[in-house]
């Protein structure tokens, strides 16, 4: 995904000069921190860690994209640095790579802080890597300067939010890739995913994309990437957005400020809803709130594969929806087995509108 030049509410923070590293007395790292417990891992700073991209996991999954970007005749190999999450910056031909994807025990950290961990199966990552050299490729060369661009993609310029935008979910004029259908949240997305179709080894594009409004993008990619791809890219250098070396923020902070974020689209309690799914007379079915609690990572897992948000703030909705069950002593309609497609349906919409009311309001304060 592509780093607009605006602020980031989750950007981390930058301690500078001799004051603030006197007022913020940090312990130094555990010796083995890779050993070390949640709780003392918290403490440390990300800059502290030394984690570098040679001689982990990711190592061999960056060669692995040069490698197919090779066997497209592509020359150029996007440079890849480990930040604090996946971006390109804004018109800069580089790939930004979490940090914890570098090692095992933050990645471990990550799932246990987050809930997931956004590439960390090969899989995932690969099809994260081929987005991101969509935008380095298209940045590296301004392909985004191109009439034709323009006329299929759209202007760059567009201002938006990556995580505001309407999805299509049917439409043919973007291709699949990314979770989401987030071709259709920007032309720079929609770009980067087409690109990122169009690189992936084995898949026939054309035959899949037959008949859909996308083939003309896949088209474009396919001719422009013969056109440019033994030439040297017009710009080679800028600045890195982020880099965990001048990240001063203990992870303990990282994660508050990440976990703030997720969850403040998601305030509030939905008593009207509750009342309609549960009852307040006792039945034999059991209480909703232990229902809500024992199902949590089942519903957790099925709404965020459906709706586009993160699993963390589903689990933060239906605690929240399970507390209050709590507080209103509901008990379930009907047997378990029952009770999960509707509410599974209703967390969904609850999550989704949930979601429109936030986006709106952050919209009326901007203006």
């Amino acid at each position: 995904m592509a780093a607009e030049p605006k602020k980031n509410t989750n950007a981390p923070q930058q301690d500078t000069g001799a004051g603030a590293r006197r007022r913020r007395r940090v312990p130094p790292p555990p010796r083995h921190w890779e050993t070390a417990d949640d709780e003392e891992l918290l403490r440390m700073r990300i800059c502290d860690l030394d984690v570098r991209i040679e001689g982990s996991p990711l190592e061999s999954r960056i060669q692995r994209l040069y490698d197919e970007l090779d066997a497209r005749g592509i020359s150029f190999h996007p440079p890849c640095y480990l930040t604090t999450e996946w971006l390109c910056p804004d018109r800069v031909p580089a790939i930004g790579i979490p940090f914890c994807l570098a090692h095992p025990r933050l990645q471990k950290l990550e799932e246990v802080m987050m809930l997931e961990v956004e590439g960390g199966t090969e899989n995932e990552c690969m099809k994260l890597l081929r987005h991101e050299a969509g935008h380095a490729i298209n940045y590296a060369y301004r392909l985004y300067r191109r009439t034709r661009w323009r006329e299929l993609f759209g202007p760059i310029s567009t201002d938006y939010d990556p995580d505001e935008y309407r999805m299509r979910p049917y439409s043919r004029r973007y291709v699949i890739h990314l979770r989401d259908n987030y071709a259709q949240a920007h032309p720079d997305e929609d770009f980067a995913e087409t690109f990122a179709v169009w690189l992936t080894p084995g898949l026939d594009w054309r035959r899949k994309y037959q008949g859909w409004g996308a083939l003309k993008k896949l088209q474009y990619v396919d001719h422009v990437m013969a056109e440019i791809g033994q030439r040297r890219p017009e710009v080679t250098g800028g600045p890195r957005l982020w880099p965990i070396a001048s990240v001063r923020s203990t992870l303990a902070n990282y994660y508050k400020r990440k976990r703030r974020q997720f969850a403040e689209a998601y305030p509030g309690f939905y008593d009207d809803i509750l009342l309609q799914l549960f009852s307040r007379e006792t039945t034999a079915h059991g209480p909703a709130a232990r229902f809500l609690s024992r199902h949590r990572r089942n519903l957790v897992n099925t709404v965020a594969r459906w709706a586009p948000v993160r699993k963390y703030t589903v689990d933060q909705i239906i605690r929240r929806l399970a507390q209050r069950s709590g507080e209103l002593n509901l008990w379930l309609r009907a047997s378990e087995q029952e009770s999960l497609f509707p509410v599974g349906i209703c967390i969904t919409t609850l999550v989704l509108e949930a979601r429109e009311r936030f986006l709106k309001r952050l919209k009326h304060q901007e203006t």
